[in-house]
Order: structure tokens, then C-alpha cells, then sequence
């Protein structure tokens, strides 16, 4: 990544977006700047690209001013696992937080599942295909260090910054970052821009419900855990996805159809042209699902990646033979 990947939105405030459409674990990653301070949103998913990341947040703050607070968005470790290239920051989330953190696989276990798994296989062919690219090898989890419940506010120097607690929603424990007085927003993956999200607590009315918070803090800006930065009108046409998505699930529940018939139907159907990933509605219908039935086990996220592979095998199988 180059030190371009760092875009200022508003006076010291910076988002690094490294990723590109229809692509997973590339994460956008922020950078507040006041007074002397700053405030670190986010790392990316490896210690390289971390570091390719704080080399342009040190570039821009200057080499006077010590990266020592994180503030994280959520626990999925494209947006956590490059925490150790901060030795001794303050790790700042909320309770929550740590529940997702003990769901998801540990770094050893998804490189194991990238490099085990059968490559003529749906899985295995989607795992390389998506995240074959990242060196999991040197990766450490690290926990919070300072958690809240419902709202906590800092000072970055001079800029006020709230963090307010949104979660459960895309996972258990999400947060926002509101910077009121530049008027910008970072969503984490409350929101996605460009492709299908993949939400795995929901459900979607909180997902939704947050980002008519978002909205209602009256922002310029809205960085998203993914994709481009976003207006509020923008941002309006991703809340009335979500909630076309929700109806769609509900009535094809009542229908007897399993979450990955309905993605299935919804995908042949193109019901949202434009956006990548289609294979991740099954991540989020089957979560929806499990709301819809009242099933309070924890979700198998192995179980669901392999159902969108599977989605997206078949939609590769069926272009390949297309005249």
C-alpha cells in the first residue's frame, strides 16, 4: 500500500481505504490529529499491512506525535489483528466487543482453514480466492484495554470525539466514531459500501436502527468499514437495502424457504444490481433467520462463509459454461 491510501476528509481527520469492490479483509482505517494527539480508528488484518498503514499515519500526523490510542470498531480481525504494531497503546472498545472476539476464528485457525482445506471444494476454493492473499502467520489477538458500555467521549487535542456503542448489530459489540465538530462519521461495518454485506449478529432492523443514528448525528462524512466514503444520502440508500432485506427475509421465512434458498432467490432475481459479493446474502439472511427463529445459539461462522462459497462456486460454475 502506498502512503496515497491515506486521504484527509476534513482537518485532521484521515481515511486509509486499501480495498476495492467485491473483496473481503481489506478494511478502511482511520486517523484523528489535534494538538499534538492522535487517535488510531482500526487496523487492517496483518502486521504488514499495518504497518504500511502507520508508516502514512505517521507521515501525515508528523514524527512528533506518539500513535498511542486505538479506538476499534468491532472485534473481526480485518479490523483488530494489526493491534500488535502498537506496542503499548491503549485498546479502547466496548464490553461487547470481547463476546465477538471469542466467536471468530483465531489467526492460526483461519490459516489452517485457507491452506488445509480441499481447493476443488467450495470452501477451499473461496478461502484462497479471498483470503490466500494475507499473511496470518505472526498474528497476536489482542485484547481491549479500556471498555465502556453505551457511550464514552475523548479528546484528540482540541477535537471532540464520542463513541457510541451500536451494537448488536453487524457483530455483538460495535461502536461508532463520531467527530462532531468535523461533521464525520467512522461506521465500521455497520456499513458497507459497494458490496453485499455480511452482518453476523443482526438483526437487521439494529443494523438499520444504527444507521439512522448515523444519520441523525447530522454528519458530512461517512467512512464505512468498507468501500468509498459516503454522503448521508448515500448512506439513506444503504439503510432502505437493509430494510428491503429484512421484508424479503420475513416473508420468505413465512414461505418455508431456508435462508439460502432465499439468498439463492434474491440473487437470481438481481434484486440489488450494482453491489459485489452476492453470495454474502446467505451470511446475513441466515442470520436474520436465526432471529426470526429465536435460535440463541452462537453461529457457526465457518458453517456460513461455506454456505456463500458454495453460492459463489455455483454462479463461477454456471458463467464458465455460458456461450
Amino acid at each position: 500500500m502506498a502512503i496515497t491510501d491515506l486521504k484527509q476528509i476534513a482537518p485532521g481527520v484521515f481515511a486509509w481505504q486499501p480495498g476495492r469492490e467485491a473483496a473481503w479483509g481489506l478494511a478502511n482505517c482511520g486517523l484523528v490529529v489535534s494538538g499534538g494527539q492522535g487517535l488510531v480508528i482500526d487496523t487492517p488484518y496483518t502486521p504488514a499491512l499495518t504497518d504500511d498503514f502507520l508508516a502514512a499515519a505517521r507521515a501525515a500526523a508528523g514524527s512528533d506525535i506518539v500513535l498511542d490510542r486505538v479506538a476499534v470498531t468491532h472485534a473481526n480481525g480485518d479490523h483488530t489483528w494489526g493491534l500488535q504494531q502498537l506496542p503499548g497503546a491503549e485498546i479502547i472498545s466496548t464490553h461487547a466487543t470481547l463476546a465477538h472476539q471469542c466467536l471468530e476464528p483465531r489467526p492460526e485457525h483461519l490459516r489452517a482453514l485457507i491452506h488445509d482445506s480441499d481447493p476443488d471444494q467450495p470452501l477451499g476454493r473461496y478461502l484462497r480466492e479471498h483470503f490466500g492473499r494475507f499473511d496470518f502467520s505472526d498474528v497476536r489477538v489482542l485484547p481491549p484495554t479500556t471498555m465502556f458500555t453505551g457511550r464514552l467521549d475523548l479528546t484528540v487535542g482540541q477535537v471532540p470525539v464520542e463513541l457510541h456503542e451500536v451494537g448488536p448489530a453487524h457483530t455483538v459489540g460495535d461502536l461508532i466514531v463520531h467527530l462532531p465538530e468535523r461533521r464525520v462519521v467512522f461506521a465500521g461495518d455497520i456499513v458497507f459500501a459497494g458490496d453485499h454485506p455480511s452482518h453476523w449478529a443482526g438483526p437487521l432492523e439494529r443494523v438499520s436502527a444504527a444507521c439512522e443514528r448515523i444519520l441523525a448525528l447530522d454528519p458530512e462524512w461517512i467512512v464505512p468499514g468498507h468501500g468509498p466514503v459516503m454522503t448521508p444520502i448515500d448512506l439513506r440508500t444503504h439503510a432502505t437495502y437493509l430494510d428491503d432485506l429484512a421484508h424479503q427475509a420475513h416473508v420468505m421465512h413465512r414461505q418455508g424457504r431456508t435462508a439460502v434458498e432465499a439468498a439463492r432467490t434474491l440473487i437470481e432475481e438481481d434484486r440489488y444490481p450494482g453491489l459485489g459479493l452476492p453470495e454474502r446474502l446467505a451470511i446475513t439472511l441466515s442470520t436474520e433467520y436465526r432471529h426470526l427463529d429465536q435460535d440463541s445459539t452462537a453461529p457457526d461462522l465457518v458453517e456460513l462463509m461455506d454456505h456463500a462459497a458454495r453460492i459463489a462456486w455455483d454462479r463461477s460454475s454456471a458463467d464458465s459454461v455460458e456461450p
